[in-house]
């Protein structure tokens, strides 16, 4: 195990072990759709679906807008379907991470299994999904208003802040996950409070401005905000902001490796 006061820990940690962890990755992708006739083609198949469930509900039946450019044919969908590509990535990973040690006794038990790798296992599992729904949400955006903007190149560099968080989140919550089993749930109630306390559903200039404050301080709010602004607006991400929430996120991801 890496010097746990050494602040790029997380990161030397993913890349040692970067073969197991992509395989043990891929085998826990292999047997979520194992015995499935589609089998992984299922990854595709749901994200669609739920797409396509998005845009009929929210641009036919309820024709809900969102105060930007990009207004019509089925923009809400999209933003809804882009908040919840990064909201499943961190409820993916967080809600998982107070069972992961119960969930892999038989590598707890071996002395040599490398246990700090477990988060990032559930974060490339996570990622994989993510890039699987985010490559219909650009097919999508494609067909209907044309390419992209080239900003969408800069979605990585707003995604790597968030992913350090969500593993040292998990480091966290596994260890306590081991002596406290109330923990999952408490922390499944909590990553849904998170979602509707953040601009997924809508805008932040919606919310009043004596609440406004509450709903920036949810750690996807920022993410939320950079994500859309990259690619849908075509703006470069606020930097002072993404530097500030990276040396946050950053001290938080070190701090659950130690």
């Amino acid at each position: 195990m890496n010097n746990a006061y050494n602040p790029f820990s997380p990161l030397i940690c993913a890349w040692e072990h970067r073969t197991l962890i992509a395989r043990l990755a891929k085998r826990e992708i292999d047997a979520r759709y194992r015995g499935s006739m589609l089998g992984v083609i299922w990854a595709f198949v749901v994200p669609m679906l739920m797409l396509g469930v998005y845009t009929f509900v929210f641009s036919v039946v309820f024709r809900i807008r969102w105060e930007v450019p990009m207004e019509e044919n089925g923009a809400f969908a999209l933003l809804l379907f882009s908040g919840l590509i990064i909201f499943n990535l961190f409820s993916e990973c967080v809600t998982r991470a107070p069972g992961l040690m119960l969930e892999n006794v038989s590598y707890v038990k071996k002395v040599v299994f490398p246990l700090e790798i477990m988060p990032w296992v559930s974060m490339q599992v996570a990622l994989f999904n993510a890039a699987v729904s985010l490559l219909i949400l650009l097919v999508f955006y494609l067909v209907v208003h044309g390419l992209p903007p080239l900003t969408v190149l800069l979605l990585p560099v707003v995604l790597f802040p968030f992913v350090l968080l969500i593993v040292g989140l998990g480091w966290f919550l596994a260890s306590v996950g081991v002596f406290l089993r109330d923990v999952q749930p408490l922390v499944g109630v909590m990553a849904t409070m998170m979602m509707f306390l953040s601009p997924i559903f809508y805008p932040l200039s919606a919310i009043p401005e004596a609440y406004r404050g509450l709903i920036q301080l949810n750690p996807l709010t920022p993410v939320l905000n950079a994500s859309k602004s990259v690619i849908f607006w075509g703006q470069m991400p606020e930097w002072l902001d993404w530097f500030l929430y990276m040396v946050v996120f950053w001290v938080v991801g070190w701090l659950g490796y130690a």
